[in-house]
């Protein structure tokens, strides 16, 4: 095996933990992709010889690129993800078959915490991701937000506290998961008020992206609030396929009418009670989604 090649193997080797990487910088597949590939040219342009530790540089790499990336979001004036559309999320059968999106839709990616990942600062995203979500050590991850190991620990406490105050510690059980939105779906198929209430957590979040249909991301807060969306989940329950999907790795819903996708449903559970609903129906985003292996 020449060199070249060589280095083309070691990099995939890497791929599926560097795209992990940028998903939950970016909360976009597509610039998942972009940033992953933008890492893999410069690391084709570098001499392999020169790289002592081959996972950290790309590791390295590929948050300096998500960095850039973030940053110049802000400078465009863009809204976070969570103000104008939900995040990409990552649907997949629950088979265990994909070794890539597997490490892509772990647990600690729950969509909900996706949302939370984008009202944070860049740099504290960073040194959140990289350090509570990789291992990263402070002492690597302080040049790449051009900041001092002990400002980079700051920056990751002040990111830990704000995703702990707005998302419940999760159910990790898949089975529980499974029970919880199956009485969902059974509450509301039946219009059955009283059940879909005793499912909600009282601080319940419900985000609904139609795309230009709802002018973006929809948000009801409460139990209250979102019970009286029943007429809605009504229809959805009784209308279209339902298909039993992982969404960003917890149980979820993929919602079909003659096989053209409608709707990816998302939930979180903790406590045994629906902690949040992220529903995604806007139909040339979920166009882009590979959902075939869930609708035939």
């Amino acid at each position: 095996m020449n060199p070249p090649d060589l280095l083309t193997v070691r990099f995939e080797e890497h791929r599926p933990r560097l795209r992990a990487v940028a998903y939950r910088m970016l909360g976009s597949l597509a610039e998942a992709d972009d940033a992953t590939q933008e890492t893999w040219l410069r690391l084709s342009g570098t001499e392999e010889g020169r790289i002592d530790n081959l996972g950290g540089w790309l590791t390295t790499v590929i948050g300096r690129i998500c960095l850039d990336m973030l940053r110049a979001r802000g400078r465009r004036g863009e809204e976070p993800l969570d103000a104008g559309r939900l995040p990409d999320p990552l649907v997949r059968p629950d088979d265990g078959t994909d070794p890539e999106q597997q490490a892509m839709i772990a647990d600690s990616v729950g969509l909900a915490l996706v949302v939370v990942l984008e009202s944070l600062h860049p740099t504290e995203r960073l040194a959140f991701v990289l350090h509570d979500m990789f291992g990263m050590p402070f002492e690597e991850i302080a040049p790449i937000v051009d900041r001092t190991p002990a400002t980079a620990r700051k920056l990751a406490s002040r990111a830990r506290l704000k995703v702990r105050g707005s998302t419940p510690p999760p159910d990790l059980d898949r089975s529980d998961q499974r029970r919880v939105v199956d009485a969902f779906l059974t509450a509301a198929r039946g219009g059955d008020l009283d059940a879909l209430l005793a499912l909600l957590d009282p601080d319940v979040v419900l985000r609904a992206d139609g795309g230009a249909l709802t002018a973006g991301v929809r948000t009801f807060r409460g139990a209250t609030a979102v019970a009286g969306q029943l007429d809605t989940f009504q229809r959805m329950a009784t209308t279209t396929t339902t298909h039993p999907a992982l969404v960003n790795g917890a149980a979820g819903l993929v919602n079909t009418i003659d096989g053209r996708p409608l709707s990816v449903i998302g939930f979180t559970t903790a406590s045994g009670r629906i902690a949040a609903i992220d529903i995604l129906s806007d139909t040339e985003r979920l166009a882009r989604l590979d959902l075939a292996p869930l609708t035939h």
